[in-house]
């Protein structure tokens, strides 16, 4: 009973760290660190929770294989009333640590209040338009002069970006999984997602949602690139678009 008691408490340690742990990967943007640092603190459940249910049924199945008649297990209280506050605060944990990530601007976004002098809180994003079609995509920079740029989008590293993403025929899905982006395009709507890019690269996208005979060749680029290289990209296209 007591080395039983010993594992719950242990289980509860183990929970109660992983919702102080920080997690200290480097991510490619604070979608990929939110979505990620939460996986890995529910590992910090999911991994403990196995290994003792685990260990209690081999030790059943090896203590108990010679029985030739069950026996009713006998009551004990303290054992579920140990167990009953164990799984609330494991659930507890969860719901938290969920809703914590699920209500993040960089997970779930919603569009920002606007300060006294009525301008947007957050400031200076960078603007792309995402449009999806059978089978292509036309990324557009709507509040940088409205220049298109084919499959390809250009972001800098360090800034908030938002991505509207919408559909011209029927619905598909604007998915890159190494910045933590997913959305659907939805047509006659628009969805926008947000992310503040950490490191510099060039990320693969692709439709997330099976639409036709050529789903398959709808692939994008993300380029994030240093401020100086994004402005420099920036004129260049509206010096170009003229």
């Amino acid at each position: 009973m007591r080395k039983t008691r010993l594992a719950l408490v242990s289980l509860l340690t183990v929970v109660v760290m992983g919702l102080l742990a920080d997690p200290v990967a480097a991510y490619s943007s604070a979608s990929e660190a939110l979505i990620k640092g939460l996986n890995q603190k529910l590992l910090y459940v999911a991994i403990p929770i196995t290994i003792l249910v685990e260990g209690i049924l081999i030790y059943t199945v090896v203590k108990f294989r010679n029985n030739d008649e069950a026996s009713p297990t006998q009551e004990n209280r303290r054992l579920e009333i140990t167990w009953t506050i164990a799984t609330a605060v494991i659930l507890l944990f969860v719901g938290v640590a969920s809703y914590g990530v699920l209500a993040d601007q960089n997970v779930s976004y919603q569009p920002q209040a606007e300060n006294a002098a009525g301008e947007p809180v957050e400031s200076d994003p960078v603007v792309v338009r995402a449009e999806a079609y059978q089978w292509g995509w036309s990324m557009s920079y709507p509040e940088a002069g409205n220049f298109s740029t084919g499959t390809k989008i250009v972001v800098p590293v360090d800034r908030p970006v938002q991505i509207r993403v919408t559909s011209r025929d029927v619905i598909h899905g604007f998915h890159a999984p190494s910045l933590g982006l997913k959305q659907d395009a939805m047509p006659g709507q628009v969805n926008t997602i947000r992310t503040v890019p950490y490191e510099k690269g060039t990320y693969q996208g692709y439709c997330s949602e099976y639409c036709g005979v050529a789903h398959s060749q709808m692939y994008f680029t993300i380029e994030v690139v240093s401020q100086a290289e994004y402005q420099q990209w920036l004129d260049e296209q509206q010096s170009s678009d003229q």
